[in-house]
């Protein structure tokens, strides 16, 4: 994982712990979580919307009889 190893993960723990304190940290590790979840539904979202754009233009494109 981006060559950290377990000691380095610990001092970017410690390091965490020290700037933000023991009480913010479950509140910063929600406030990411929503925040990828979000970001990972308005992907999804903007796909969906391209790929119904797709089936709208080749629906148009065939001639109706």
């Amino acid at each position: 994982m981006f060559g950290l190893g377990l000691p380095e993960m610990g001092i970017v723990a410690v390091v965490a712990i020290l700037i933000f304190g023991p009480k913010k940290i479950p509140e910063l590790g929600n406030a990411l979580g929503k925040t990828l979840r979000s970001f990972k539904d308005g992907i999804s979202q903007s796909d969906d919307e391209a790929i119904d754009k797709e089936k709208d233009k080749e629906e148009e494109g065939q001639p109706k009889v």
